[in-house]
């Protein structure tokens, strides 16, 4: 049986919530930082087609070491999951920025991810444990704070530095944040409330994520470029990935705690979250990713005012979702709101797609608006029907299996979108890219069309997570007392019951003496019911009269009152009880 869940008040919430806003900052910048220094680095090293995997190795280690940092949190505690977090991000940051070659900065990248997932998922896990679920909305606001800031200025900020500095400075800034973030979890995070349970760790399962994976990604790198996409080297990775995602299915249905616990997602509010999530997700990150990409191959633009052009995509996205966390737990049908914005994201990508060679400046920044606001809502309704749904001991699980699924679908759609997009643009010279509102060159319009087919990519994503997101039952939302209660009901149950057998089983006119205690199945000591002493009938002993009333009133009750005569007195039917005596 669970101990009844209890949660802080709000000023403790708000100050533990102030100490995880600067890891989450951490693991929010990282891709957006780094988005508009892509060309740049690429350039640097004479590689533009292993620029996706800056982004995708980032992604794929993100994915397998989420759902592990949700339960080392369950196991050992938040900070110790925080602690290990900032180490290895600060350790990837390190190689990346000495990286000498391309090959090494993607193997940085990869260590940065393993710590950078947990930077996120540990801090969402931490509001978990101190607010309620109808109560996280106005938390949700301090997040939405820092992701405004992460997404407005990583692009400007990433793009500035590339343009200015040097791109390696990129990496650096996380060893100052780092070493705060440690005094911080060193420090605030002690007042949080301790929630760990037993897990063990699927590392197989991550190791055969990871391979698939990688064995799929280095097919879409090698295919059409290295080797033909029918070779056998390109379809021998293909099966591998194959047979080794095969393996990675058959390792979640049959491990004792797999890597992603199967029965969560037999809930269908859990799953659907996760779906609509993912999907949204993987299209906004795609945007993130290529937008840079397109301003700078097909407008034109240098990597600072690319990356300023950026900022009312994630300024917008954020305070939506800010807003919307404030207005989910004060309203019922909180669904409504989401689903019509993101009807809005999905028509402005659609228009964004259909302009994509004629765009203009101001059609530009207005259709990034309505992108980020229309999608803004849909994350925070995700994380709060999915805690919603799920037990407090399986926080931890359920939301590394949200940041799992998401970074997963992100991983695929970055790599087949690289796919689609970096063959024509790595061939475009610098004096063929247009401009906003001009005619585009012959080179760039052939760009532009990839763009296109990239931005129609973007919009099906959408549209299939409204699909899900019409599929979430609008359960009514927790609040504090809600679930303290309902973390009593057992014993709540058995105390009515105990009550019931009582007053059923009162088959004579008051008289007597409590009865000795007996033990109950589940080891709790309860007073067995009380029978009174009557006139004795000459003909028949004490005994044998309760065992005949006791039997009737047992025999005409109901099945309810019924229950509670066998289970209050451990399992012995209630005719059979013996008379127990004042005398």
């Amino acid at each position: 049986m669970d101990a009844p869940t209890t949660y802080l008040g709000h000023k403790e919430t708000r100050l533990i919530v102030w100490g995880v806003l600067l890891p989450l900052f951490m693991g929010s910048i990282d891709n957006t930082i780094l988005a508009s220094a892509l060309p740049t680095i690429g350039h640097d090293f004479g590689d533009v087609h292993g620029l996706p995997w800056l982004i995708t190795i980032y992604l794929l280690a993100a994915t397998a070491a989420m759902p592990l940092y949700g339960k080392i949190a369950d196991i050992h505690g938040r900070r110790f999951a925080l602690y290990v977090a900032i180490a290895l991000h600060m350790a990837g940051s390190l190689v990346c920025a000495l990286a000498p070659t391309m090959f090494v900065l993607i193997l940085g990248r990869a260590l940065q991810g393993l710590g950078g997932s947990g930077l996120s998922a540990v801090s969402v896990i931490v509001l978990g444990d101190a607010a309620a679920p109808k109560d996280r909305g106005r938390y949700y606001a301090y997040f939405s704070i820092v992701y405004t800031t992460a997404g407005a200025c990583g692009p400007a900020l990433g793009g500035f530095i590339a343009d200015k500095l040097h791109w390696s400075l990129v990496f650096w800034l996380n060893i100052p944040m780092g070493l705060c973030a440690l005094l911080i979890t060193a420090t605030i995070l002690r007042r949080l409330p301790r929630n760990e349970r037993p897990h063990r760790l699927d590392v197989i399962g991550a190791i055969l994520i990871v391979t698939a994976s990688v064995a799929f990604m280095l097919g879409l790198n090698f295919g059409g470029k290295t080797y033909p996409w029918l070779s056998a080297p390109v379809l021998a990775l293909f099966a591998a990935a194959l047979v080794i995602g095969v393996a990675f299915v058959w390792r979640l249905l049959t491990a004792p705690e797999p890597l992603i616990p199967i029965a969560i997602l037999t809930d269908p509010i859990v799953r659907w979250s996760v779906i609509a999530n993912a999907l949204g997700w993987s299209a906004i990150i795609g945007l993130n990713i290529f937008l840079p990409i397109y301003l700078q191959s097909v407008i034109g633009l240098s990597p600072t005012s690319a990356g300023l052009s950026l900022m009312v995509l994630m300024m917008s996205l954020n305070s939506s979702a800010g807003l919307c966390g404030q207005v989910l737990g004060r309203v019922t049908h909180y669904k409504i709101l989401p689903m019509v914005m993101l009807v809005i994201a999905i028509a402005a990508v659609g228009v964004l797609a259909l302009w994509a060679d004629r765009m203009t400046i101001l059609s530009f920044q207005v259709l990034l608006f309505l992108i980020g606001a229309g999608f803004g809502p849909v994350p925070s309704l995700c994380m709060v029907a999915l805690q919603n749904a799920v037990a407090r001991h399986q926080l931890g699980i359920a939301v590394g299996t949200l940041a799992f699924s998401r970074n997963l679908f992100a991983t695929i759609l970055v790599a087949l979108l690289g796919v689609i997009v970096l063959t024509v643009t790595s061939s475009l010279a610098p004096g063929e890219t247009g401009a906003f509102g001009g005619a585009l060159p012959p080179a760039a319009a052939e760009a532009a069309e990839a763009f296109r087919r990239v931005f129609l990519v973007a919009a099906g994503c959408f549209v299939i997570a409204f699909v899900a997101l019409l599929l979430i039952e609008e359960k009514p939302l927790r609040t504090a007392g809600a679930e303290a209660n309902s973390t009593k009901t057992t014993s709540q149950t058995m105390g009515t019951n105990i009550a019931s057998a009582t007053q059923g089983a009162a088959c004579f006119p008051t008289a007597g003496s409590a009865s000795p205690r007996r033990m109950t199945k589940t080891g709790t000591a309860v007073t067995a019911p009380t029978y009174q002493r009557a006139a004795r009938p000459a003909a028949r002993s004490r005994g044998r009269i309760c065992a005949l009333v006791c039997g009737d009133a047992h025999r005409n009750s109901s099945p309810t009152t019924r229950g509670a005569l066998t289970s209050s007195i451990g399992g012995v039917r209630a005719s059979r009880v013996r008379y127990w005596s004042s005398a």
